[in-house]
């Protein structure tokens, strides 16, 4: 009985440890594949396309093209030369479906980094290099402004793209979904409490990555496509502009510009140079994004439309009402359409839409301290003082509201009229208007001036001296 009983309780544990052994064999049955090109692969050149700085929608508008020559050019291989910390989810997810659906063979060379959207853009490609040292993951959702873990509905949203995007290219999607939630614990990989980040060592064994090569070179050689033409593609000077000006740092600088040019332009008469930083302002940040396509006609014309109901309620209807409003509300909405990748009247929804709404909220806090601080405190600087001539006119330095006639002082008149206690006085047969120090003081009396200080000229009665006695001889 006893024997029995040992016999089942090894066959339990056996089985346990087989079954946990199974699953560990599982993962480990997605190793590196070889990295080998499909029988109806093109005979064309090697197309390598940079993936570098931040992952922005001026970057997915670029590797739209890049696929698209390649394609055109029947290249057997597109690499893509990642070196990027991440970026906007938004951007990222929008590359992610053009990788996915790319009609050409796809590898990401991960050279150092590949962080964040960086690791879903990895993803996403067909096969997944990295050198020596490069590392892959810590792709949680961060808030702009603090840096701070986004809340749990954008790490959702996250970890369901890692993990479709895993399974689309039959990788591990536990081990993608590490990559993002701290929560998660995947046996053997990553322990719960931290974000997982993948060496190329660990994301070999992982089978993550399919090989860890030192160069793009190396990659083109291991597909044995040593003879093939390779064409290094780059962006043109109209993109790379277009990714500077489409960073959510720079595009808050252009609308506060925008806006608080055209607020400070709206305070003064004509057009000077808060105005003309507005349309400084307005023409960076429509223009570059209109000549690309990522800004359509409507929003620019809802946007001029805005100002010019905003101009026509200072200026030409009292009060403010519905054309103030209306002209905020399309000024407001055309900014924040022409920050969002739209089609015509198609918008997405999620994580664009609310990148472009924090954008144009911390934009607008911007622009409030920025009036507080201009109107408070600008013109007590010494470089105001040196750009707007302000000079003293206090009567404490001397200055007056008219000239004063200092030859008065000391001079007698008789009152024109009874002086209560202002009027006129003839001095010398000239009239001058007076005041007295508070007394009354009749028509015809002798009065005497003693002060002046601009137009005021202040006089006092005379007191007539006794006569003098004489004794009588």
């Amino acid at each position: 009985m006893k024997r029995a009983l040992l016999y089942v309780l090894f066959v339990a544990l056996t089985a346990g440890g087989w079954g946990a052994a199974d699953g560990y064999a599982q993962r480990a049955d997605r190793a590196p594949k070889p990295l080998t090109l499909s029988e109806d692969a093109q005979d064309g050149p090697v197309y390598v396309v940079p993936v570098e700085g931040l992952i922005d929608n001026a970057l997915g508008r670029y590797l739209d093209r890049a696929l698209s020559d390649a394609d055109a050019a029947d290249a057997a291989l597109v690499v893509l030369h990642v070196d990027t910390f991440g970026g906007l989810v938004d951007a990222a997810d929008a590359i992610r479906k053009t990788l996915l659906d790319a009609p050409v063979p796809t590898v990401a060379f991960v050279d150092k980094n590949a962080a964040s959207a960086g690791a879903l853009i990895s993803y996403a490609a067909e096969r997944i290099v990295m050198a020596p040292g490069a590392s892959i993951g810590a792709a949680t959702v961060v808030q702009g402004g603090t840096g701070e873990a986004a809340p749990d509905k954008y790490q959702s949203y996250m970890r369901g793209l890692m993990r479709a995007t895993a399974e689309a290219r039959g990788r591990d999607p536990a081990i993608a979904e590490a990559m993002v939630d701290e929560t998660l614990d995947v046996p053997g990989v990553s322990e719960e409490g931290k974000v997982l980040t993948l060496s190329s060592e660990e994301a070999i064994r992982l089978g993550v990555a399919d090989a860890i090569l030192p160069s793009v070179e190396s990659v083109v050689e291991a597909y044995g496509l040593e003879t093939a033409a390779i064409v290094q593609h780059r962006a043109t000077q109209a993109e790379r502009l277009l990714r500077f000006f489409a960073m959510p740092v720079v595009q808050s600088i252009l609308m506060l510009m925008m806006l608080g040019g055209l607020y400070f332009e709206l305070q003064t008469p004509g057009v000077g140079f808060a105005g003309s930083i507005a349309l400084v302002g307005a023409a960076a940040f429509f223009a570059p994004h209109y000549l690309l396509g990522l800004v359509e006609s409507w929003e620019i014309i809802v946007f001029v439309l805005g100002v010019l109901l905003l101009m026509a309620e200072i200026f030409v209807i009292p009060g403010f009402g519905i054309a103030g409003i209306s002209g905020i509300v399309l000024v407001l909405g055309s900014l924040v359409a022409a920050l969002i990748g739209n089609v015509g009247l198609d918008f997405p929804t999620g994580a664009a839409v609310t990148s472009a709404i924090s954008t144009l909220a911390v934009t607008l806090v911007l622009l409030v301290l920025l009036m507080f601080s201009l109107g408070r405190y600008l013109p007590q600087t010494e470089r105001f003082g040196q750009l707007v001539l302000a000079p003293d006119l206090s009567s404490a330095t001397g200055y007056t509201s008219a000239d004063t006639d200092v030859s008065l002082v000391g001079q007698q008149g008789t009152a024109l009229t009874p002086l209560r206690p202002s009027g006129a006085v003839d001095i010398d047969g000239r009239r001058v208007d007076v005041v007295t120090a508070g007394d009354f003081i009749d028509a015809g009396a002798r009065v005497e001036v003693v002060r002046a200080r601009g137009s005021r000229v202040e006089v006092r009665t005379v007191v007539a001296s006794p006569p003098s006695e004489t004794s009588a001889s």
